[in-house]
């Protein structure tokens, strides 16, 4: 398995009411070239993470309205988009979108985490893509297991191609699935929903030492 191929075959998935931003257009709010660009951006984020010996993911849901549907990278949205090549050496993702940058505080307590370890792990879903109800597209809602059944031989072989032996859960919707992959699984509180006093404590708890200290990140600031 490579980038490439990987990419490609996430790109083939097709599923109603769901965006896969590696092949969907958003009239609204995407430029001409925004699944392209987001190909791409995956594409050299896993040939970094690969690069990196990463053998960690952390693990959501699935891509938000406000995050992932519009950048293409799990955990992330754009504001977060320039902090990429100091923990990634090498990747250096593009803006799909147009206007100015959407933040979204999911993303950023991630971060402010990851800001803070000397390896960064894997950022991604359980779900890839980005479910929402119909005929509403900028909403959020749980896959189906039906959806994620598309998708399951695809993590598998992310997991075994990158060599993972740890997956941190953020929140319980990925702790049972990701424990079927017979690696290490972790889990902490989803930070959204009065949760993010628990997920940084729980962080705290799987790292340990191997956190900087908190003025020592760039984003000491949202902590």
């Amino acid at each position: 398995m490579t980038p490439r191929s990987f990419v490609a075959a996430l790109a083939d998935v097709q599923l109603h009411d769901v965006f896969n931003p590696y092949r969907d257009h958003c009239e609204l709010h995407d430029l001409a070239n925004a699944p392209a660009t987001r190909r791409k951006n995956l594409r050299d984020y896993l040939a970094a993470v690969e690069s990196l010996g990463t053998d960690t993911i952390w693990m959501g849901r699935d891509l938000g309205y406000r995050g992932g549907r519009r950048t293409g990278l799990a955990l992330t949205d754009e504001a977060r988009l320039p902090m990429f090549a100091a923990y990634y050496p090498g990747f250096a993702p593009s803006k799909a979108t147009k206007g100015p940058s959407v933040a979204e505080r999911t993303a950023a307590e991630i971060w402010a985490v990851l800001a803070r370890l000397e390896r960064p792990p894997l950022l991604w879903n359980v779900f890839p893509f980005h479910p929402h109800d119909a005929d509403d597209p900028m909403t959020n809602r749980r896959f189906a297991a039906r959806e994620l059944s598309e998708v399951t031989d695809l993590n598998r072989t992310l997991i075994t191609w990158l060599g993972i032996r740890r997956i941190v859960c953020i929140g319980q919707d990925a702790t049972a699935y990701a424990a079927t992959f017979g690696v290490e699984v972790q889990c902490v509180r989803h930070p959204s929903y009065g949760g993010v006093t628990e997920f940084r404590q729980g962080m705290q708890r799987i790292y340990g030492e191997e956190m900087k200290p908190v003025e020592a990140s760039p984003q000491a600031a949202l902590f």
